[in-house]
């Protein structure tokens, strides 16, 4: 079997969930971070709890919103060079 053409908006939204968890994952790392950046007494005044509780609601929304497009766009050049040399060849078993 050969795998043809990706449907663009499906590849899409799958990669803009994948990313958006791996978006989550790093902003919880980014916060964690931050949090114990604070409790530290040189870094009391510094902006790092601030911002890993910002990098735990922005990160996954940024990471979010790149893997769709760069999923839309990945499937779309996908699409033009199936085209031109075919496209990947698999193998299921029943």
């Amino acid at each position: 079997m050969e795998l043809k053409r990706l449907g663009v908006l499906s590849v899409a939204k799958l990669e803009a969930i994948i990313m958006a968890l791996f978006g989550l994952v790093e902003g919880l790392f980014i916060g964690a971070l931050g949090t114990v950046t604070v409790s530290m007494p040189m870094y009391r005044q510094s902006p790092w709890g601030t911002l890993g509780f910002l990098a735990v609601i922005v990160l996954p929304i940024v990471f979010g919103i790149l893997g769709f497009v760069f999923g839309a766009l990945g499937a779309f050049v996908y699409n033009l060079i199936a085209e031109w040399v075919g496209g990947i060849e698999m193998e299921f078993k029943k």
